[in-house]
């Protein structure tokens, strides 16, 4: 337990990691750290800076000016007892949050005492902005990191903003009103709805900060060549060829001082951005990386908003481009801007009213319903050039944004953005480091409830962050990265065509129903060939209706409305190759146009269409139809693919990803089981860590884990209701008769030496031993195998029933959190890699799905005639070893192997339990930017 100062006699040490940068409600951002002693003349020009009215509020008197005393008392704190936090703008304070502890009777105290009194300041130039409810959420963690557990305020009635502030915050409270003043108390643990406020906040807040970068009312370009060609010069030129909405500014500090404007473009030019006579709310810089720092000064100090950096030469060019990276962001942040790249492509926003190209791409996309990220510029370049050309009249950008290093503005930011923008329906990434995996999850989960979230991780083996990307590193394998995005509701493919692939149908087509598809066309084998791909994606296709190569455009569109009135089909996939005739392709998209437009749902089934050397038919298909075509048909449009397996792989995901959205709209329940011993089990791991001598110790090495031992396994998982069969030594051959004695024959021998354990390939274990004479035959034969008893270390167990070798895992990833690993034991999950992954707190549905979602899941339900074994109290082992990690950060490793799953019950034969300190719950605590 950490000394109060009166203990150690002296102040504790500047507390570094309660600096944060945070996003305020505006978008802007700010810089949130302890006040210091040095920050006396700061405070001073701040509280000047104060309205009067601001002043009475929080003195509930005049007071004028501070006193040297009352400069000294706000600026010098010990760190425990009086903290003191400021807000800070360009480095200069905009609003400060104090606590004092207190005891019973309001007066001063140190620990144990657990009451605070809080009090805020804001400068009223920067009320409105969410100033005060940030400080709230910072002065409240470290209140409660320093056994704080209550801050109670006194607030004059009229200050109904702050009295907002503390109702607002979600905290359990009192509130009561004595002598002419408002007295509310607050209970500082997190509850459900202080953590949903904290996380509309952050939503709302980080949205707004991407709607500043993403519709500028004015641009600078800042680098713009004085010469045709060059990045700064290019941009501009794509600004002005896409029709941006606002105003357009060249700024380059070589330009002639009697330079107005930029010609031929007839842009004003300027020297510096500080020289522009109005307000500048996205700057695009494309300068030397030595440049800029200067002129992100030169923003900050203009009151830019945001900034898009091109320039290269930071995280991706080796240490000292990391460390300018950092700086950059850290310099962008001091002045309340937030930054996309460096070394980024670019940004767009095709709305009508902004019309935004403030990239590298020559052209302004078609708008559209697409929000598009990647993180890169190549992969960013390709997919929209490969958008535009598969399905220009089809599909659109409504945004899209290439993040470079992605050091600040991230994919997190963006799905904020999205989740809430009428302009996109549908999320489409390229992602190569996912820097926050379980805020990303979290988002993500909250934005597919809505609308589809697609994802193509680049670098899934490389084993680290791409060059440039400065994110936390993960352990996590791919397989499992991909089973909890699938978890999350995120739809992940593995390239960049087939996120194009399916990001075209889920634009154009509705969701299906189900898995059922109906397959017609003029050939045998491209229909057979498509039946084929829906089986090994999982979709249930109907026989093939095969219309012959002599069909034309007429058949094709009876045969298309025959099967959308089908109400045993959910999905329709037309294939047509070159015909006999003299119909044209346009004539085939318009008979398949027709069917869609006529059918008495025509939002209710997807169509898509493969087609075999069949030119023009994919434009055909997606082009607006003539002035002449009827109203209904003008609205159809279908995506066509020139491979089988690519449609169908398309139509499989949007499949799987509209059951699960089915799903979550009833989500399922973390049970409460009466048997659990939530407390004593808590008690249990605060002895078995300080027994072990338990540290945290500090990064890198971070916090050091323990492995129990077998009864102190056995007793803490029995807290949770999960019993392991006993296992008893056998040193020698009398030891394993006794041993066998005690528990009863049968009984099974098996080594457990690290080398050894689940090693059943090695022969090493014997069944259904049944008496003295055969165990100690069993005995001679092991140890003659594989070794001495002290160094194999046999034991004797009961024999479990016949059942099904599974097996149980929960590990603690740092950047991920819990994650839970269910598979079958030995060769299944070892070998083949068969295993499905969940993050906790695992729902009951989340475990029914996990055992079914393995390829080897047939064997627990009776496959070829096998008795079925019980899942359902599989499920529940499952559900209790989540529990159990969950409530319990402390449990950072959980083996339970073999499970046996037998037709009544589960058996779990062996275990560990791995302990650590618990670590920090950064997705717990108050909300800021990732630190740089």
């Amino acid at each position: 337990m950490q000394t109060t100062p009166a203990q150690s006699g002296h102040e504790h040490a500047y507390p570094a990691h309660w600096e944060a940068d945070v996003v305020l409600r505006d978008g802007g951002t700010a810089h949130l750290r302890p006040i210091t002693p040095d920050d006396a003349q700061r405070l001073v020009s701040f509280y000047e800076q104060v309205s009067d009215e601001s002043k009475y509020y929080r003195f509930f008197a005049p007071y004028p000016r501070l006193s040297d005393r009352d400069v000294h008392r706000f600026t010098h704190h010990d760190y425990v007892d009086r903290v003191g936090l400021a807000a800070t703008v360009g480095g200069e304070f905009i609003a400060t949050v104090r606590y004092d502890r207190v005891d019973g009777r309001g007066l001063p105290a140190s620990g144990p005492a657990d009451e605070a009194e809080v009090a805020f300041l804001v400068q009223d130039a920067h009320q409105g902005r969410g100033v005060a409810s940030a400080l709230l959420e910072h002065i409240a963690a470290v209140a409660r990191e320093r056994d704080i557990r209550r801050f109670t305020a006194e607030v004059l009635p009229a200050n109904t903003k702050m009295i907002k502030v503390f109702t607002d915050a979600g905290y359990t409270q009192k509130r009561s009103f004595e002598d002419g003043v408002v007295r509310l108390q607050l209970d500082l643990e997190p509850t459900d709805r202080s953590l949903a406020v904290q996380r509309a906040r952050e939503q709302r807040a980080e949205a707004r900060s991407v709607q500043r970068l993403i519709a500028p009312g004015s641009v600078a370009v800042i680098g713009t060549g004085r010469a045709p060609g060059g990045m700064g010069r290019t941009v501009l030129r794509n600004l002005l060829a896409g029709g941006f909405t606002g105003r357009v500014h060249a700024v380059n500090h070589a330009f002639p001082e009697d330079t107005a404007r930029l010609e031929p473009e007839g842009v004003p030019a300027h020297r510096s951005v500080l020289g522009i006579p109005e307000p500048v709310d996205l700057a695009v810089i494309a300068v030397p990386a030595e440049q800029v720092p200067s002129v992100v000064a030169e923003c900050g100090e203009h009151g830019v908003q945001g900034l898009v950096v091109l320039s290269a030469g930071y995280g991706e060019s080796g240490a000292d481009g990391r460390h300018r990276q950092r700086e950059l962001v850290r310099q962008a942040r001091s002045y309340g801007m937030r930054i996309i790249g460096p070394n980024a492509f670019g940004l767009i926003n095709t709305a009508a009213g902004v019309r935004l190209n403030a990239s590298l791409s020559p052209e302004l996309p078609a708008a559209g319903r697409i929000g598009l990220f990647s993180q890169s510029g190549a992969i960013g370049i390709a997919l929209l050039s490969g958008l535009h050309r598969r399905a220009a009249g089809l599909v659109g950008i409504s945004s899209f944004v290439s993040a470079g290093n992605r050091a600040d503005v991230s994919g997190n930011d963006f799905l904020q953005y999205w989740h809430d923008d009428p302009d996109t329906d549908l999320v489409l990434m390229y992602l190569e480091s996912i820097g926050n995996p379980r805020k990303f999850t979290r988002l993500a989960r909250r934005t597919a409830a809505r609308k589809p979230v697609v994802v193509v991780k680049g670098a899934r083996h490389g084993g680290a962050a791409p060059t440039g990307h400065a994110v936390p590193s993960t352990r996590i394998p791919d397989a499992t990265v991909s089973d909890l995005l699938r978890q999350a509701g995120v739809i992940r493919v593995d390239t960049v065509t087939e996120l194009a692939d399916t990001g075209l149908l889920l634009a154009s087509q509705p969701l299906p129903a189900g898995p059922r598809v109906a397959i017609l066309g003029n050939s045998e084998s491209l229909a057979l060939l498509t039946y084929d791909a829906c089986l090994t994606d999982g979709l249930r296709p109907q026989p093939p209706y095969d219309l012959t190569t002599g069909a034309q455009p007429a058949d094709f569109r009876r045969a298309l409305a025959g099967a959308l009135a089908d109400e045993e089909c959910d999905a329709v996939v037309v294939t047509a190759i070159p015909w006999v005739g003299d119909a044209s392709a346009a004539d085939l998209a318009a008979a398949l146009r027709e069917a869609v437009a006529a059918s008495p749902s025509p939002a209710a089934k997807p169509v898509t269409v493969v087609h075999l050397e069949i030119p023009g038919l994919a434009e055909a298909l997606a082009e607006p139809p003539g002035a002449d075509a009827d109203a209904g048909g003008a609205a159809v449009r279908i995506p066509a693919y020139p491979a089988a397996e690519r449609a169908v792989r398309a139509l499989a995901e949007a499949a799987r990803y509209a059951r699960w959205r089915r799903l979550a709209a009833e989500p399922g329940r973390v049970p409460e089981y009466e048997d659990i011993d939530e407390a004593g089990a808590a008690a249990d791991i605060e002895v078995l860590l300080e027994a072990h001598g338990a540290v945290l110790a500090p990064p890198p090495e971070g916090p050091r884990a323990v492995t129990l031992s077998a009864p102190d396994t056995q007793r803490l998982l029995a807290r949770y209701g999960i019993a392991v069969m006993p296992a008893l030594p056998a040193p020698d051959p009398d030891g394993a008769v006794r041993a066998a004695r005690r528990l009863g024959f049968p009984v099974a021998l098996k080594p457990t030496a690290p080398h050894l354990r689940h090693r059943a390939d090695l022969g090493g274990v014997r069944l259904d031993l049944g008496g003295e004479m055969e165990l100690r035959r069993a005995y001679t034969e092991l140890t003659e195998l594989l070794g001495k008893p002290e160094e194999i270390r046999l034991v004797v167990q009961s024999m479990a029933p016949r059942g099904v070798d599974t097996v149980v895992r929960a590990a603690i990833d740092p950047a991920a959190g819990a994650v839970l690993s269910f598979g079958l034991a030995g060769a299944p999950s070892l070998l083949l890699g068969d295993t499905a992954h969940r993050l906790v707190p695992v729902t009951d549905r989340d475990a029914a799905e996990q055992i079914r979602s393995i390829r080897t899941a047939p064997l627990l339900f009776g496959w070829r005639g096998a008795t079925p074994v019980d899942t359902r109290a599989l499920e529940e082992l499952l559900l209790r070893v989540s529990r159990l990690v969950d409530d319990h950060p402390e449990v950072v490793g959980a083996d339970l192997e073999p499970v046996i799953v037998a037709p009544h019950g589960v058996h779990v034969l062996g275990a560990t339990i791995r302990l650590s300190p618990a670590p920090a719950r950064t997705d717990l605590g108050p909300r800021s930017l990732p630190v740089v």
